[in-house]
Order: C-alpha cells, then sequence, then structure tokens
C-alpha cells in the first residue's frame, strides 16, 4: 500500500520532467544544436545538396546533403528493407526501408522511407524497368529521415516527398535508360497508352517532334535517347560486350573504392578507409555488413555505382 501511495504522491507529467531537468546543460545543448545547425547550412550547397521547391517554407535536404551531414557526424547508416510488394504479373512493386544510424556501434536513431511504382512520377513508365529505381528511392527517402532527426534538423529542412517530385523528376531524367525510355508510356495524343518504343516502330517523325517539342522533361529525354538508340560496344573490344553488371566485382575495382575511401577519410578526419567505405556500399547493398562473403558477392554494377558515390563526395569537399 505504502508503495502505492508513493506513486500517486510522484508527479509524472510534462511539468515534473521539466523540473527535474538541468537547466544550464539543456541550454549548452540547444545552444550547440543550433551552431551546428548554422554549419550545416553554410556547408551544404543550394542545388547539391538540397533544393528550394518555390512556394515552400523549407529548403528539401537530397541525399548528397544526407550523405554529407552523416559524414560530418562520422555516423555509419544500415538499411533493412521490412515490407514489401512484388507483384510481377501486374508489374507493381512497393518498398519500406529502414535507415539506422550507428556511432561506434551504438544505435543513435532510425528513419523509414517507401516508395512504390504508381506514385505519379513513375506511373507513366514500365513498372518492371522501375523496379530497383523504387527500391533505390525508399531507401533514399529513410537516409533522410533518419539525418533530419540525428541531426536535429526538421525545423531547417523537410523531406515532404510532394516537395521532392521536382528534384526527384530531375534525377530520373538524368539516370534514364534506353530501356526505359522504350518501354515509358505516353499519357496524351493519339498515341496515348502506347509504349515510346511502339510510336517509334510505327511513326519516327512523331519521337522526333517529341524531341524538340515535348513539354514533359521525361518524354523528351526518352525521345532523344530512342533516336540517339543504344551504343554499341566497339568489335574490338571482347571485354566490354561481355560486361555483365551482375558479375562480381575484381580486385582492381575493389582496390579503386579501398583508395577514394582513403581519401575522402583523410579529407575529412572522419572514420577510416573501412568505415567509409561500408557506409557508402550500405546505402547500394541491402544488408551489407562488410564481412568476407559481402566482399566475395559485391557486383560490378555494386562496385561502379560505390566508386561513382565516393567521387561524388570528394568533389563535394573539394569544392569547399
Amino acid at each position: 500500500m505504502s508503495e502505492a501511495i508513493a506513486k500517486a504522491e510522484t508527479p509524472t507529467n510534462s511539468l515534473s520532467l521539466i523540473m527535474g531537468t538541468d537547466q544550464n546543460k539543456m541550454a549548452s545543448e540547444l545552444q550547440a544544436i543550433s551552431n551546428f545547425q548554422t554549419m550545416v547550412q553554410h556547408q551544404l550547397k543550394d542545388g547539391q545538396d538540397f533544393g528550394v521547391v518555390p512556394g515552400t517554407q523549407k529548403p528539401t535536404l537530397l541525399k548528397p546533403g544526407a550523405e554529407k551531414i552523416q559524414m560530418l557526424m562520422g555516423v555509419t547508416s544500415e538499411y533493412n528493407v521490412i515490407d514489401k510488394v512484388e507483384n510481377y504479373k501486374d508489374g507493381y512493386f512497393d518498398y519500406t526501408v529502414k535507415c539506422v544510424l550507428y556511432k561506434s556501434g551504438m544505435q543513435l536513431t532510425e528513419g523509414l522511407g517507401s516508395a512504390n511504382t504508381k506514385e505519379s512520377k513513375y506511373i507513366s513508365r514500365d513498372g518492371f524497368s522501375m523496379k530497383n529505381t523504387v527500391l533505390k528511392m525508399a531507401k533514399k527517402r529513410a537516409q533522410v529521415d533518419a539525418t533530419l532527426t540525428i541531426a536535429s534538423l526538421s525545423n531547417v529542412f523537410t523531406q515532404d516527398v510532394e516537395d521532392m517530385q521536382n528534384f526527384n523528376q530531375r534525377e530520373n531524367n538524368e539516370t534514364m535508360t534506353h530501356d526505359e525510355a522504350f518501354n515509358l508510356k505516353l499519357n496524351f495524343g493519339k498515341n496515348k497508352g502506347k509504349s515510346m518504343g511502339d510510336v517509334l516502330n510505327e511513326n519516327r517523325s512523331y519521337i522526333e517532334w517529341l524531341a524538340e517539342n515535348a513539354q514533359k522533361p521525361e518524354f523528351k529525354t526518352a525521345a532523344k535517347l530512342l533516336l540517339a538508340g543504344k551504343q554499341q560496344p566497339a568489335a574490338d573490344d571482347k571485354a566490354h560486350e561481355d560486361f555483365d553488371p551482375t558479375t562480381i566485382a575484381s580486385s582492381k575495382q575493389t582496390s579503386e573504392i579501398a583508395n577514394l575511401a582513403g581519401e575522402l577519410a583523410t579529407q575529412t578526419k572522419n572514420g577510416t578507409p573501412l568505415s567509409v567505405t561500408n557506409e557508402v556500399i550500405q546505402q547500394i547493398v541491402p544488408d551489407w555488413k562488410g564481412a568476407d562473403d559481402d566482399w566475395k558477392n559485391l557486383t560490378v554494377a555494386q562496385a561502379e555505382d560505390a566508386k561513382s558515390q565516393l567521387q561524388g563526395l570528394l568533389a563535394a569537399f573539394d569544392k569547399k
């Protein structure tokens, strides 16, 4: 009975939490957060690390900016697909990814991100060709969500999916492949519902007109890709002709990754080449731990993606 009375007499409301807080310590911590936010705003590049969407209150944090903040804070990230729908019959794919951030092995926070092939920016494309794209988008959104939380930057940046639409569309256009262009479905005019590849075979002049006059950037980009045609490998380059992105990465590629990671660790003075390497590849390969088996199964495409991201981070720090 005495314990019950003691519990009843102990206030548990928000005021009790405030009264029990060291206000000097809180003021110091709040000032440190403010200082960090100011530093981040000065370090990140407009149009590269974040973007201001017309009509919105706050700039949108982009993937390069999230990567840079994580590097500055010395945290590592781990990604796991926690829910997915892979409907190969109808070409519908939906992924939810969790990004967990660690410091010295201790979990600090996590973020969630999801994407699916029925989003407005993907709806006119062939769902099968966008499977990996939506998975990467889900990972990107989870990464930004976790970064905003750990860095207390929600009052500085936003991650509203609709706010990011213009930037995501630009990225999709820049990375569009010939196959994606071929399967992109027109959603207007007399050819509505047809893939651009089919229209090219039926009426090339219409694709030529789109390449010059299409109002939507994705259709203009797709038309130009189709008119350019697939790049054929050189006849005397057998190695390139036999290139398969699913084959295992060579020792040369892994060495190049290690060298780039070493340069980045030196420039940022944060982490080791190995920790930097693992952090970057974790954003590309689900469930990457950096174990021997992980390296043995790293593909050519994944290695090239890691090299590209490391080169991008190095270029961003070189501009400071």
